[in-house]
């Protein structure tokens, strides 16, 4: 049963317990004792509907007759609980008319629900509720969806939410010795006989009616809920937020804590009394900064005299600002220094921490440096700020954590400008320049990143008139007095390559670095 046993009466409790053992005893013998103890169940379950729907009338009466004596405070739960009464009687006189149906294909056209004669057809159930051409077991399964759905946007305790959901479930429902979940309906209703299927439609109708007094009872609940008790009172400034951008609107009411909405007190803001009786206090604000505003509320009582309730607070006003950022560009390289830019809009930066793993996070200046460790799992930023005085997390984002990629080999030279430049090879480069290099160099020069890298060696290949190569190694990063001696013998339009670059990077990473053709102008 779908029903929070808890809340059920024990006779309740013993038909649901009779249902589920007449059910068993079905699968193995559909006699006529167990035929007559469906008739028994779905008696006591029809009893039972009666007591349950007279209890809801009770509740529903008694938001009626508070209506009339407060149709202010009762009116909204009123015409709420109507429409609850309206929706939860569409669906039973539904299922009351699924019941009729199946009784009429089996026993014919003067058939009775209450008297039924073929109580073990296995047919008619299923035609009137499977079958193409009917379907009213799909039809009934989103009819209960939408009261399920409906009925839980009422209920306020969790529990009770928990529990008519549970009573009212249409999930698809796995049975030994079939391939994949059935259908509700399926299940409910395939080769049923006559009185299960009908028995089992009075338990659903028990369901509803328990949702409808839930439904009932926690409207009635929310009319006490609003009658506030107290025996002090205090003046509250609540604005919709403390922060500001500049150009927007700063919105505030100004109440009297547990004062009835028919008592309007007198507001008063530095000196100036507000223009509406409702406390809401706006304007556009027009400058960056904090500002403070005070003033008092005045309340009259009913042998005329006034009380003050004095109040203050404050506002901040920030600059427009948005961030923007590419997701699939989340990176951090490792063995680097990473900068970070981290902001809260509206708290000063003081007021905002960081933290990450896989890694250091550290603040320098307005700014903080990333430094992961490990190439392949994720960095993951936490970032919290102090806001009014508590300790909030604000923002969380996950970077991927890469190796830095391979650097470009290249030879520093100075133009006729006296500019630095780097040539990367593949194109003619001056005789005078190449004799006046004195090494190799390598980096990441990719207008993202810009990194230095320490060459450790590399080799210049030449080739002599017969086309055989002739290898020379560097001193380190620098040319070898046998590579420059080979520079001076080359003639316009010749070539060498210089291949085998091996380097280091501030990651500590030793790499081998792509070869490098160089044409001699």
């Amino acid at each position: 049963m779908g029903s929070n046993s808890t809340r059920l009466s024990p006779r309740q409790k013993m038909i649901n317990l009779m249902y589920i053992v007449l059910t068993a005893m079905l699968a193995l013998n559909v006699s006529s004792d167990v035929l007559d103890g469906f008739t028994q169940v779905e008696d006591g379950l029809n009893q039972s509907n009666e007591t349950v729907a007279q209890r809801n009338e009770d509740i529903y009466r008694r938001l009626e007759a508070f209506n009339e004596q407060n149709p202010e405070k009762g009116a909204v739960w009123y015409n709420k609980a109507t429409e609850v009464r309206h929706a939860t009687q569409q669906l039973y006189d539904f299922v009351d008319s699924l019941k009729l149906a199946i009784v009429i294909k089996a026993d014919g056209d003067d058939a009775d629900v209450s008297e039924i004669v073929h109580r073990d057809d296995l047919e008619a159930a299923s035609v009137i509720m499977l079958s193409p051409t009917n379907n009213q077991g799909e039809k009934l399964r989103k009819s209960i969806d939408g009261y399920r759905e409906y009925i839980s946007e009422l209920m306020t305790d969790s529990v009770k939410r928990m529990t008519v959901e549970q009573a009212l479930s249409t999930e698809s429902v796995s049975k030994s010795g079939t391939i994949g979940a059935q259908k509700w309906e399926e299940a409910k209703f395939e080769s049923q006989p006559v009185v299960a299927a009908v028995t089992l439609l009075a338990q659903l109708q028990s369901d509803i009616r328990y949702a409808e007094g839930e439904a009932l009872s926690t409207l009635l609940s929310n009319v006490d809920a609003r009658d506030v008790r107290v025996n002090e009172l205090n003046a509250f400034v609540i604005p919709q937020s403390r922060f500001v951008m500049r150009g927007g609107k700063y919105s505030a009411n100004i109440v009297l804590a547990a004062v009835d909405t028919t008592q309007r007190p007198l507001v008063v803001i530095n000196g100036q009394k507000l223009d509406n009786d409702r406390g809401l206090y706006e304007f556009v604000a027009g400058k960056t900064g904090t500002f403070d505003y005070a003033g008092f509320l005045e309340v009259p009582h009913g042998d005329g005299s006034m009380t003050k309730h004095e109040f203050k607070s404050s506002y901040t006003v920030i600059e427009p600002t948005a961030t923007v950022s590419a997701t699939m560009m989340n990176v951090l390289y490792a063995g680097i220094d990473n900068p970070m830019s981290i902001s809260v809009p509206g708290v000063p930066s003081n007021s905002v921490s960081a933290s990450m793993t896989n890694g250091t996070l550290t603040r320098s200046g307005d700014t903080w440096i990333a430094k992961p460790a490990k190439v392949g799992a994720e960095a993951v930023i936490t970032v919290t700020a102090n806001m009014d005085g508590r300790q909030q997390t604000v923002a969380t984002m996950n970077f991927r954590v890469r190796k830095l990629p391979d650097p470009t080999p290249f030879i520093t030279f100075t133009d006729a400008k006296g500019n630095q430049e780097r040539y990367k090879g593949s194109r003619p480069f001056a005789k005078t320049l190449l004799l006046q290099a004195s090494g190799l160099e390598a980096a990441i020069d990719d207008d993202l990143l810009n990194i230095q890298f320490k060459v450790l060696s590399f080799e210049t290949v030449f080739f002599d008139s017969m086309g055989n190569a002739i290898p020379e190694v560097s001193n380190g990063a620098s040319f070898s007095q046998r590579q420059k001696d080979s520079f001076r013998r080359l003639s316009r339009g010749k070539r060498f390559y210089i291949s085998r670059v091996k380097a280091i990077g501030p990651d500590g990473i030793e790499r081998d670095l792509a070869p490098m053709e160089v044409i001699v102008n």
